[in-house]
């Protein structure tokens, strides 16, 4: 990933990635090349899971420096 990614991208590339793998069409050497980007793929969402995770708590802090807890919904 020389360029810089987008969690977007990375995730429609990581179920790309698993559609591939299931089929089951792809040699040996290519299954191994794809876990491996895909190690990499789940990684790298997950850094960027946790990096928004922390930009939330920091929005959320209140003045006295306690965080509040809450519970995000999916709007409808």
């Amino acid at each position: 990933m020389a360029e810089k990614m987008t969690f977007e991208a990375a995730l429609a590339r990581l179920e790309e990635i698993v559609r591939t793998m299931e089929n089951g069409s792809a040699p040996l050497d290519a299954s191994l090349s794809l876990f491996e980007e895909g190690v990499k793929l789940v990684k790298f969402c997950t850094g960027e899971l946790d990096n928004a995770e922390q930009k939330v708590k920091m929005l959320q802090k209140g003045e006295d420096g306690t965080v509040t807890a809450s519970f995000f919904t999916k709007p409808e």
